[in-house]
């Protein structure tokens, strides 16, 4: 007699990214100002390839890591419709200090396992 298996059947599905987008309310805290932003989710893949593009090896050994590029490349590859239209890189640097760092806190951290929320100072400056 064959003994039944009592293992549970992985679920890959579990872990792929759904082509889906979600709505996301972004505040400014300082004027309050509240607007909505159409975003998806970074992959596992693309954000090591985003990772990988902002760190650079220096002669002497050791990384830097570029923090200023990785946020608005994530931004321009997460924000999929916002008031301003397209997310350019025109756009990010013409923004001040307060809508960027709303915007910000939509970027996946580049060092750790959280999957949301602006770098850290500490993560910004590895090497």
């Amino acid at each position: 007699m064959a003994k039944k298996s009592t293992a549970k059947q992985f679920d890959i599905s579990k872990y792929q990214l759904a082509p889906t987008v979600h709505k996301k309310t972004v505040e400014i805290e300082e004027t309050g100002d509240k607007f909505e932003v159409t975003i998806k989710q970074l992959s596992w893949a693309k954000r090591n390839q985003l990772v990988s593009r902002c760190l650079q090896l220096g002669s002497d050994g050791a990384n830097t890591f570029n923090g200023d590029l990785y946020i608005r490349e994530c931004l321009k590859e997460m924000i999929v419709e916002a008031p301003w239209g397209r997310t350019t890189e025109s756009f990010l640097v013409s923004i001040d200090n307060r809508l960027g760092s709303a915007l910000e806190q939509l970027v996946p951290n580049a060092f750790g396992s959280s999957e949301t929320g602006a770098l850290g100072p500490d993560e910004v400056k590895k090497g």
